[in-house]
This record gives C-alpha cells, structure tokens and sequence, in this order.
C-alpha cells in the first residue's frame, strides 16, 4: 500500500494480515499496528476517491452515448421537489408563465419552401349580397383561411420523357421533338445535385442509404452516381470556396475547435514511424461585417494550424482578430497575433459534471455563472452595440466575476478542496485561465464561449457517426466544401436546398465573380 510521498511503502504478507485480524477481533492491537491501520484508511479514502472519480468519467461518457438534457441551470442542479411541484404563481413570486400555443405544431409561416395556392371562393366576389340573411353585403377578410397539405415523394423525383419518333420512309430521317425548355439536356437537374448535397452533408444520410432509399421508392440512384454528381458540382464551384475563406480570414471574430476524423487513405499510407498519428476535423466560424461563416477543413491539421492558413489569407493592416476557442495549446495559431479569450463553458462543464459529489460549490458557481449569461442574454435583447455590451458587462458582470474568483482561490488557499480532487481541477482551471476567460470584460466584442463552433462541428460529428469515414482526401474535401456552404446558410437564414440549386444553376457567372454567389447575397427571387 503506497501512502503519501513523504511516507514509505508498506508491504505486508498474508499471515501478517490474518494475524492483524486476529489483533484487532480480540481488540489488541501493538504498537506497530497503528501505522498499517493508518495506511489502511488512506488506501480506502484513495480508492473512494478515484471510484467518484470513474463515475464522474462515466456519467460524462453516458450523457455522450444517450443524450443528455441541456445544462442549463434548472437542469443541471434539480431544484427540490418542493419546488419543483409548487404553484408556478408561487414560485419565486413570479407570475405563472404563459402556455406557448400551438402544442408543438408549425404554423402555416413555417412552410416557407411549399407551393403556395390562392382559392378563390367559386360563386362569391367582395360586394355580393350575402346568401345567409340575403340583406347585407360580402367583404374580403384581411387574413385567408390557411389549409396546410403534406404530401410524400422521393427526396430524387424522375420523369421519364417518351417522345414518339416519326421516320421518312424515303430518305431515312428520323424526326424527334423536343424536350419542354425547362428539362434541358444534363440528366441530373442542378436541384438533384442540391439535394445530395443537402442530404449527405446537411442531414448525414451515406450514398448507400440514399441509393436504397431510392431504389425502394422506385426512383434508383447509385451511390456511386452520387458521387460523380456532388464532385463535378464542386470543381465547378470551386472559385466560390476561396472567396468564402477570403471573407472569413477578415473576420472580427473568430471561433475554432477540433473532433476526430477518420480518412482511410490516410491511414494506409501513414507512416509507422511518424510522431503525428491524428486526423482531425476543424471547424471555424468567423464573424464578419455581420455575416456569419462557417468552415470546415478535414486532415491531419489540427485547429491552431487550419487557423494559422486561414489567417494567411487576412489583409495587411486589419488590427488581430478576438479568437474564441478552449484552453488547447493546439488551438492556438503560432505565427499569427489573436486576441486569445477562452471558453466560459468548457470551465462551466467542470463543475457540471461535478454537481453531484459536490453540490454546494458547485452550485454556487453555476448560479454565479448564470448571472453573467442572464446579462448577456439581456444585452442581445436590447440590442446594445460592441461597445455598450462591453459597459454593460464591466458594470453588472464583473463584480459577479470578481467575487466568483475571490471565491475560488479562498478555496485554494484555505485547504477547503482537495487539489487533486475533481472540484480542485475545475477550480485550477478556471484559475489558471481566469484572463482569457473574462476577455469580455475588457475587449469588445469578446463573446462569452465557443459554443457556436461546437454546434458547428455537429455536422462533422453526424456524418462520421452515419458514414463513419473519408476514402480519400478528395472526399474529406468535398465533403468540407458543402458542409461549409450548408452550414453558412443555415447561419444566414438561406434555405440550402434553393441557394445551392441557384449557384449550380449560375457557374459561368460565379467564375467570373465569385463574389457576388456568396450566400448572403441569394433572394428567393434573385431575378
């Protein structure tokens, strides 16, 4: 049994234990005893310790594995039952909150993308005597009567044109009509091209399913066809994905993070005796005279070096951008200046996942936390600027802040935490980086975590967990390529589907300016 680094190793045989035993049953114990009971407690405290430990690890891999309510404040703490089960009048001496209406369902403005059909009433016009009380007259209502209808079809819809075929019995010549204009003369529609994309790259569904899917419906599309169909519109876009990263690199904000990647290529080929062994999928998103753009890049770069390549790109005399990222060296570029700040929800976590060994402090932490995130929530209601966010903060946060940190190192410094326990970690942690993770109390626009990458990387993770790997490089890139446009659509506000159907639709104009096929720059009616 090892106690502690200032003590030695106690060994003890078998019949020396029995003998112990035997001792402590008659209530005997010598004088040597004492030690070896002694390491016999610090053992059990030891192994108690790591045992909480393990399932804390194990708890954090459940959450992982099954899903996990979010962890917000009520959740995270689980307010008493007494609470919980009084009158929502009472509670806290608030007023009931009102009941959402609708019990879940969508509104008819929610069907943005569906046809649209006006009905005109079949006998009655504004201005018609009534046909009820025959004496008064009809007027149009301002709202509609509004009928959603839902019909089912194949996510790839085929129609097959036969076109009757006239030969000269003469001269041999064989007379066929025309395809409708709108058909033209390419078997896949640039819809279809936008639809794999948005279904393999937006949704996570593999080719092979795709291709099953299809070949059930009656509509077949192999996968390998898929493929062929997502890869020629990438190299036919390809000019748009270099004016995405330009306008990314000048971002004032800019969020990394990695997760693992598998490209089995790349494993095949790696070589046994190299240091680097890890693939990665890094996302950014980069905050940019008000536009939001996600990107992805796949392969054995981590965040910090895909970070660094980006910013190769950002125009000379453009001050540091703010980097928001977790406390990872790798995430960290090296050859370019950042406003580094640090995620407030990676430390946030630490004591989340440690509420239940420790419930008094780390309650307490999470309700101070709260108090910052209910402010910040505020100033996005307001609307407040950079720079009156930044106020707004340094007035009412950072008193929270500061009182939080006196809390932590009185913890420290008195001995009333273990160091090496799990609630010793997170507060070290949290110490340790206490500067960038209060960033926002002194550079504005500084947001409070990373949490808008990690949502971002949401993508990355489904299609490994759906299409498990990469085959090749040029995949991982295909495949970053329209993960990228998806997503910074989805961050636009652009339907997907409709804007990659436009690009598609426009390469010989995107080759010429790039620019203007961005997706901020789509209309539903682009004209």
């Amino acid at each position: 049994m090892r106690l502690n680094k200032s003590q030695k190793r106690l060994k003890i045989s078998g019949s020396q234990l029995k003998a112990l035993q035997g001792r402590i049953k008659n209530r005997a114990l010598a004088e040597e005893d004492w030690d070896v009971v002694m390491a016999m407690t610090e053992t059990v405290e030891c192994l108690a310790q790591a045992l909480a430990e393990k399932e804390t690890a194990i708890a954090r891999l459940c959450k992982y594995l099954l899903g996990a309510p979010t962890e917000t404040a009520r959740n995270v703490l689980k307010r008493k039952k007494s609470e919980a089960s009084a009158s929502p009048s009472r509670r806290n001496g608030k007023k009931p909150l009102k009941k959402s209406r609708g019990h879940g369902k969508n509104p008819a403005s929610a069907y943005k993308g569906g046809e649209k059909v006006s009905i005109e009433h079949p006998t009655l016009r504004a201005g018609d005597r009534c046909p009820g009380c025959e004496r008064g007259k009809v007027y149009e209502l301002a709202l509609p009567s509004v009928f959603v209808h839902i019909v089912g079809q194949a996510p790839l819809q085929s129609t097959v044109y036969e076109r009757t075929r006239l030969r000269c019995n003469l001269c041999g010549e064989v007379f066929t009509p025309e395809l409708p204009p709108d058909v033209g003369q390419a078997k896949h529609d640039e819809s279809a091209a936008a639809m794999v994309a948005v279904l393999k790259y937006g949704c996570g569904m593999p080719f092979n399913r795709l291709e099953k899917l299809q070949a059930n419906l009656g509509q077949p599309v192999p996968a390998s066809t898929q493929w062929d169909i997502l890869h020629t519109a990438a190299v036919n876009i390809a000019p748009l994905q270099d004016a995405l990263e330009t306008c990314a690199a000048q971002g004032e904000v800019i969020h990394n993070d990695d997760t693992t990647a598998k490209i089995l290529s790349f494993l095949a080929e790696q070589d046994p005796d190299t240091s680097r062994t890890g693939i990665f999928t890094t996302g950014i998103v980069s905050r940019w005279q008000g536009h939001q753009i996600a990107l992805f890049k796949t392969g054995n770069r981590h965040a910090g070096e895909n970070l660094e390549n980006l910013l190769a790109a950002r125009a000379a005399g453009l001050p540091p951008p703010i980097q928001m990222c977790d406390a990872l060296n790798r995430n960290v570029p090296k050859q370019y200046a950042t406003i580094l700040s640090n995620c407030l929800a990676h430390a946030r976590r630490q004591f989340v996942d440690l509420v239940e060994r420790f419930p008094d402090e780390c309650t307490h932490v999470i309700e101070e936390l709260a108090k910052v995130y209910k402010h910040d929530a505020f100033v996005k209601e307001q609307g407040f600027s950079p720079v009156e966010r930044l106020a707004f903060h340094q007035e009412h946060s950072r008193p929270v802040m500061e009182a939080l940190k006196a809390w932590c190192e009185t913890q420290m410094e008195e001995k009333r935490v273990e160091p090496n326990s799990g609630l010793g970690k997170a507060i070290k942690y949290m110490l340790k980086h206490w500067k960038k993770l209060t960033r926002f109390l002194e550079v504005a626009g500084t947001p409070l975590d990373n949490n808008i990458a990690e949502r971002a990387l949401k993508y990355a993770i489904l299609h490994r967990k759906n299409a498990l790997f990469f085959k090749t490089q040029n995949g991982a890139n295909v495949g970053d390529f329209f993960m990228s446009l998806i997503h910074t659509c989805q961050l636009t506000g652009v339907n997907p589907l409709k804007y990659l159907t436009w690009v598609f639709s426009n390469v010989r104009n995107l080759k010429r300016n790039p620019s203007d096929f961005l997706p901020w720059r789509y209309q539903d009616d682009p004209g």
